[in-house]
């Protein structure tokens, strides 16, 4: 057997191990909210007032977010989505 095809096999499966594992890890994480650090929130805020992640201007904003493992969110003193609306006073047609 040829080399080439067998060092492309290898990469291919390699590839598609990697895609797989970060699908996996991502089912196994939820948005935690009022538990990122200024700068380390992983993506847009509930208020709107940016949409990328690194953005937070303060420690643990309600309106911003940190994927954590599931079921770890309420220890770390964080709030779920619906929670954080609440408390910010954002109702579902304000927010995205």
């Amino acid at each position: 057997m040829d080399k080439s095809i067998i060092i492309a096999a290898t990469f291919a499966a390699v590839l598609a191990a990697g895609f797989s594992s970060e699908a996996i890890a991502a089912e196994k994480k939820e948005k935690c909210y009022g538990v990122a650090a200024a700068g380390q929130n992983d993506c847009a805020n509930l208020t709107g007032s940016h949409s990328c992640a690194g953005m937070a201007k303060t420690d643990n904003d309600i309106a911003e977010y940190r994927l954590v493992a599931k079921g770890t969110c309420e220890g770390l003193g964080g709030l779920s989505k619906e929670q954080a609306k609440a408390k910010l006073g954002l109702s579902d047609t304000t927010t995205k």
